[in-house]
């Protein structure tokens, strides 16, 4: 069985373009938030504190994918449930299921990875997968 969480939020008027209509990337964004939410309630420490602890500095994407079913506007109150269907070496599939009510407006499907900085810090940016740490996962499962 699949550890979900709900991840609530409320579309504000800056998250719509001119026709009021949620703009596209906001999705991606909300879904970045609810990944993090979701290792939170797994009992995951902060990204912080998992660098200065396993040097490990969060969840990149490696690859996303959306499927919009219906808009999104201003005011709209909507739930995101999220959970690792599938955990594999380096990587991990998480989805997305945004609703408002019953009705799903945007399904989101990520590989993500665990990673930390890579070499000996001469360029800032580089970084590296990293085995996925099986205690985590545990307590995401």
């Amino acid at each position: 069985m699949n550890r979900i969480h709900t991840y609530l939020l409320r579309v504000e008027f800056g998250d719509c373009d001119p026709a009021q209509i949620v703009w596209f990337p906001n999705y991606f964004r909300w879904a970045d938030a609810a990944s993090r939410h979701f290792f939170i309630q797994c009992g995951l420490p902060s990204w912080k504190t998992t660098e200065a602890e396993r040097g490990i500095i969060g969840t990149p994407l490696v690859d996303t994918h959306a499927r919009f079913k219906r808009p999104a506007s201003y005011g709209d109150q909507l739930t995101i449930d999220s959970f690792v269907p599938e955990w594999r070496r380096t990587s991990f599939v998480m989805r997305h299921t945004v609703r408002r009510g019953d009705e799903t407006l945007c399904e989101i499907t990520e590989v993500r990875v665990f990673a930390r900085r890579k070499g000996d810090g001469s360029d800032p940016h580089a970084i590296e997968a990293v085995p996925v740490p099986e205690d985590w996962r545990a307590l995401c499962e």
